[in-house]
C-alpha cells in the first residue's frame, strides 16, 4: 500500500528528476534521438519524414545542447575569476589609499590633518577650509595660484580643541569665476569582499568603496 507521505516523496523526487534532466544537455540531447527514432518508425510510407527537415532539427539540438555547455564553461571562468580577484585584492589590506571624500584625516601624534583634492583647471587663488561636524569653520590652509593637477595639502591642528571628524571644502577661483576641485581623503583598507561580482573594499573609518572608485594607492 502507497501512503500519502511516499506518494508526496515520489512526486517530488520524479519533479526534481525531471528538472535536473531538462539541464543536462545529455538528458535532452538522448530525448531528442529517442523522439526522432520513433518518428521514424511511426512515420506514413506514403509521406516520409523529409531529410532537409531531420537535417535540420538534428542542427537544431545541437546548436542548444552547444549553447547550454557554454553557458557551464562561462560560469565556472566566472566562478574562477571572482575568486582570483579576491585574492588579488587581499593585497590591498593594510594600504592606504585616495578615494573622493571630504573627510580630513588626522595625524593625532602629530597634530596634523591632510587630504588631497584634484584641480580640473589652473586657477589663481585656491584654498582649503576644514570644517567641524556643525560646518563650523575652524582652519584655513592658504595654497595661492596652482595650475591643473593634483595637490596634497596640511594642515596644523596644534590649536584645535575640538572633537569628532572634520571635513574640508576646497575653494578654487579665478577672480570670480569659480574652477572645479574634487575632494580626495586618505584611508586605509582593512579588508576585501566581493559584493555582485565586484571587489569591494572595506576602510578604516567605516564604509566601503568599489574597487574602482581608488584614485591612488599610496
Amino acid at each position: 500500500m502507497i501512503t500519502s507521505a511516499t506518494a508526496t516523496t515520489s512526486a517530488t523526487t520524479s519533479t526534481s528528476t525531471t528538472k535536473a534532466d531538462a539541464a543536462d544537455p545529455a538528458a535532452a540531447q538522448d530525448r531528442f534521438l529517442k523522439l526522432l527514432v520513433a518518428q521514424l518508425n511511426n512515420q506514413d510510407p506514403m509521406n516520409p519524414l523529409d531529410n532537409a527537415q531531420m537535417t535540420s532539427q538534428i542542427a537544431q539540438i545541437n546548436t542548444v545542447t552547444g549553447i547550454q555547455q557554454l553557458n557551464e564553461t562561462v560560469k565556472g571562468l566566472a566562478g574562477q575569476f571572482a575568486a582570483q580577484q579576491l585574492m588579488q585584492g587581499s593585497a590591498m589590506v593594510g594600504r592606504n589609499v585616495l578615494i573622493a571624500d571630504d573627510t580630513l584625516a588626522m595625524d593625532t601624534s602629530a597634530h596634523l590633518g591632510g587630504g588631497a583634492f584634484d584641480l580640473a583647471s589652473a586657477a589663481a587663488s585656491v584654498s582649503v577650509q576644514i570644517l567641524d561636524a556643525n560646518e563650523k569653520l575652524v582652519g584655513t590652509v592658504e595654497l595661492g595660484a596652482l595650475k591643473e593637477g593634483r595637490y596634497n595639502f596640511e594642515w596644523d591642528a596644534s590649536e584645535y580643541t575640538g572633537t569628532g571628524p572634520l571635513h574640508f571644502k576646497v575653494l578654487a577661483a579665478n577672480g570670480k569665476t569659480a574652477v572645479d576641485a574634487t575632494a580626495l581623503s586618505v584611508d586605509q583598507v582593512t579588508a576585501v569582499s566581493l559584493d555582485n561580482g565586484a571587489l569591494a573594499l572595506q576602510l578604516s573609518r567605516g564604509g566601503s568603496t568599489n574597487y574602482d572608485a581608488i584614485k591612488a594607492i599610496l
